[in-house]
């Protein structure tokens, strides 16, 4: 900083600008909280329908967070501003005291463009002798502004760091990166480029005390906006691959760390994941080319002619931590699986792709899996980012009109094949050849299917996988509702593909439990588009993208996920989640006539106990299977998983919206959304939970057989109770009645499941119709 600049400055206008950022946070204060308050809570209470549903909540839902994000950053901006006027008012005063104090003493200071000089006040004849004999004061006044003015260019320095690091977080809209004040973001920068330059070091030359470091730093900096976007910036793609590589490679890394860290270098991996992860969601032109770049360098071997693994084999394994731009990860999958196809002939043969050699340095820390097959980490990667893994499964993979496509296929039923195009989905559900792994004790791993599963999982619901929707989840939008009906249509073409990879199937029932309004709707037979198909409609309402499914798939479907404790679960939970919502919801007189399905409360009630009944006993039937018919234990594998269930969806039922169509059209979601407590729904699995609680606990062994008994009983008893409890509430039947009629139609539905299963008429067991 020029000594004339600080001297004369003149603070009114950075005054003013204080004022106004202040006025402005306040300002945006008060429109976050009319945003969050009644723009976005209100948007996520509204009932909404069609177009609406799908646009207009999500965009008021983004609208509302860009309110805050905006408040976020002018805060920050007043709060470095603030800083920094103040600290140069203080410099510009000490600059004025030593001034004067050196006019005291008869010192001149005379500035210049570069610098300035300071010298006696005499005549130039005696000046030369004059500046001799002071040269002490001379040089002490000297250091002493000098020393002012170095602190005064840093501030105002780091303060131009810092506001144009926030300013190029994003192009469009605001950046939610917060700061207390300018220093701890200028900490921030300072602190990523320190730790660059370590992980720039050769690996031979990383010390222990360098990795610990860098560890320490990424954990406490992976959520920090700034310091993220330095930090991966200025390290660069291929130094980040050459990083993770020399560290985790004990060929390369120092030998020390694999033998004083080896049990930290997941802690490490998860670190640079999230720092990296951080740092994708930056627009900042450094890190559009760092984007760029690092999916560029993909398909080529780290170490260029000398080898090493390809760039998506490493930068994969750091994607299984933390939330990755979307764009970013839309573009690395399209590069990825067209080096899938060049490697493996269009998915014809693996030809030893991605498969772990003896050799192979070990890319994964997190798990037991070696992270050679790029596609585990990015799958994991998919599953934190819903929007991504849509539009990934929904792609092509391979054409039917491209000559080299392996895939052919009897679509027509004439007994004849051709070739078929397959989407990703297809080629990964159905026919990839996965690399095999296994762990320490030679047992097979299957971490990439299973990560396939949650990544499917986060792109047919819409939110991360492992998590329920919350009121923010938009309702299923026609992507989504497409993959389901892929989803749903491949295992019942090969129920193999789900019970022969059991870990898969979790996930696979819970999205089953999201997509229930679909699932009963099609269990209804009923011709789209015919005069009953808009009762069918009514009776389940659906708030987005309907996905379009076969009973007999649906069937198939239920079965197969049965056979799994987790999945059996989740299903079986939302289920009776669901009717209960669902009585509550039709037997209210209130509901508007447009709603009603009907008139008649009886064939309500009956409808929806008996479409319940039938699921459960699918289930059962499904659990049956995986019990077998000796005797074991084996049962309470599922009772316990329902009893798990209830710490999951802790907060979430329980509570009412009243007669919204969001109720009940989004299973989960409508509970969530607001109002008040003890409602049918609370009841009805409070009482699911006790039960399964209390088999969980018995001594006694049961049958396949003896468990889709009880599964009968306990069906009817739920039914019953929330039958009865939404006819308390409404008084539109007489509660013993409502119960009855309940009660009796899932036990007939459950019963129909058998029939249904082998292909027969509901009813044709017992002779009921």
């Amino acid at each position: 900083m020029e000594l004339e600049a600080l001297r004369d400055a003149n603070f009114k206008l950075v005054d003013d600008a204080l004022t106004d950022w202040s006025t402005l946070v306040v300002s945006l204060a008060e429109m976050k909280k009319d945003a969050e308050d009644n723009l976005h809570q209100g948007a996520n209470k509204a009932d909404w329908a069609g177009v609406n549903a799908k646009v207009s909540k999500e965009f008021i839902g983004k609208t509302a967070g860009e309110f805050a994000d905006a408040h976020t950053q002018a805060t920050s901006i007043y709060k470095i501003l603030n800083d920094t006027v103040g600290e140069l008012k203080d410099y510009h005063q000490q600059l004025l005291d030593a001034l004067e104090g050196g006019r005291k003493k008869n010192l001149t200071v005379i500035g210049y463009e570069g610098g300035f000089t300071v010298t006696t006040n005499a005549p130039p004849e005696a000046r030369s002798k004059m500046d001799q004999d002071n040269k002490g004061d001379i040089t002490a006044l000297r250091d002493q502004i000098q020393g002012i003015l170095n602190k005064a260019t840093e501030s105002d320095e780091s303060a131009k760091t810092v506001l144009q690091a926030i300013a190029d977080q994003s192009t469009l809209g605001f950046s939610d990166a917060s700061y207390k004040d300018r220093d701890s973001a200028a900490e921030a920068i300072k602190t990523a480029e320190e730790l660059a330059a370590l992980a720039k070091k050769d690996p031979d030359d990383l010390s222990v005390k360098d990795f610990d470091r860098l560890t320490a730093g990424l954990k406490k900096y992976a959520d920090d906006e700034l310091f993220a976007e330095r930090f991966a910036t200025t390290l660069g793609p291929k130094g980040t691959l050459e990083f993770w590589t020399g560290v985790t490679d004990p060929q390369r890394g120092n030998w020390d760390l694999g033998h004083e860290r080896l049990d930290k270098f997941d802690d490490l991996q998860r670190s640079l994941g999230m720092t990296l992860a951080t740092a994708s969601q930056s627009d900042s032109t450094a890190m559009g080319t760092w984007k760029h770049t690092m999916i560029d360098i993909g398909d080529k071997p780290l170490y260029g002619d000398r080898g090493g693994p390809m760039g998506f084999q490493v930068m994969s394994n750091l994607m299984r931590t933390g939330d990755y731009d979307d764009g970013f990860l839309r573009d690395y999958g399209t590069k990825l699986m067209e080096t899938e196809r060049k490697l493996t002939g269009n998915g014809e043969h693996r030809n030893g792709a991605w498969q772990h050699l003896g050799m192979d340095p070990k890319l994964n820390r997190i798990g037991e899996d070696s992270g050679s097959d790029p596609l585990t980490g990015y799958l994991k990667g998919l599953s934190n980012s819903p929007d991504a893994a849509t539009d990934f499964f929904n792609q092509q993979f391979v054409s039917k009109d491209d000559p080299d496509n392996p895939f052919e296929r009897d679509t027509d039923g004439n007994g004849k094949n051709g070739k078929v195009s397959l989407s990703n989905f297809q080629y990964l559900f159905e026919e990839r050849d996965w690399p095999q792994e296994t762990n320490l004790k030679g047992d097979d791993l299957h971490t990439g299917q299973n990560n396939l599963a949650l990544a499917l999982e986060a792109a047919t619901t819409g939110h991360p996988a492992g998590e329920l929707p919350s009121a923010d989840t938009s309702p299923h939008n026609a992507q989504q509702a497409k993959l389901m009906e892929s989803l749903v249509s491949s295992i019942a073409d090969d129920p193999e593909r789900l019970t022969g990879h059991g870990y898969m199937s979790d996930s696979i029932g819970q999205i089953t439990s999201e997509y229930l309004p679909d699932l009963n709707r099609a269990m209804t037979d009923e011709k789209r588009g015919s005069e009953d198909w808009k009762d069918v409609e009514k009776l389940y309402p659906v708030a987005g993208e309907e996905a379009k499914l076969a009973h007999t798939d649906v069937t198939k479907l239920l079965f197969s996920v049965g056979q799994n404790a987790e999945g059996y679960a989740a299903i079986e939970v939302g289920q009776k989640d669901y009717m209960g919502r669902l009585m509550d919801y039709h037997l209210n007189p209130d509901l508007p006539e447009d709603r009603r399905s009907s008139e008649n409360y009886q064939n309500i009630v009956e409808k929806i106990a008996g479409r319940s009944g039938e699921v459960s006993g699918t289930l059962g039937l499904g659990a049956q299977e995986y019990i077998g018919n000796e005797a074991s234990d084996k049962d309470k594998e599922f009772e316990h998983s329902i009893a798990q269930r209830k710490n999951m969806i802790s907060g979430v039922v329980g509570t009412v919206v009243g007669v919204g169509t969001s109720f009940v059209a989004t299973p989960w979601v409508g509970a969530a959304a607001g109002g008040g407590a003890g409602t049918v729904t609370s009841v009805v699995l409070e009482e699911l939970f006790q039960d399964a609680e209390g088999k969980a606990k018995a001594e006694a062994q049961v049958t396949g057989g003896q468990y889709w008994q009880q599964g009968l009983v306990r069906g009817m008893d739920i039914a019953q109770l929330a039958a009865r409890e939404s006819a308390e509430g409404h008084h539109t039947l007489e509660p013993s009645d409502a119960a009855s009629y309940a009660g009796e139609a899932s036990r007939q539905g459950y019963i129909n499941a058998r029939a249904i299963l082998e292909g027969q008429a509901p009813g044709s067991i017992t002779g009921y119709s």
